[in-house]
């Protein structure tokens, strides 16, 4: 099809669509102070509405909701007593997290330490992998 193009796996005997697995999106932001993003690819914007919750919004619209959002975080040194810091995107209708969101055009996050307390994050990362629109 066009702009496919399949790739022979190590094994040799199965291929695999690269289209398929490329990430869309990703964008690596600083989440302290004036929350900025560092670099990234089909993102226009970061947005941080407080305290460890920010809002990542993609430029070209993913298919569907039901694409994958992977985060991750990195350490933050000056705030090593605070524990290992903890990243996910929280989407479960009704939970205490709520309302943090998955859409087709944005990923609200939300940041905490190991003891679920919201934080800001110096090293923030989030990929977008599925089909676009």
């Amino acid at each position: 099809a066009a702009g496919t193009i399949a790739v022979t796996a190590e094994g040799g005997s199965t291929t695999t669509n690269l289209q398929q697995g490329l990430a869309k999106a990703w964008v690596n932001f600083n989440g302290t102070g004036t929350a900025a993003i560092g670099d990234s690819l089909n993102n226009t914007s970061l947005t941080d509405h407080s305290t460890g919750l920010y809002t990542v919004t993609i430029a070209n619209n993913m298919a569907s909701t039901t694409h994958i959002v992977s985060c991750e975080s990195g350490p933050d040194n000056a705030n090593i007593n605070l524990g290992a810091w903890m990243f996910g995107v929280f989407c479960a209708s009704g939970s205490s997290n709520a309302p943090l969101v998955k859409t087709s055009t944005a990923v609200k996050l939300r940041t905490s330490d190991t003891g679920g307390n919201n934080r800001d994050i110096a090293n923030g990362g989030v990929i977008h992998t599925g089909d676009l629109a």
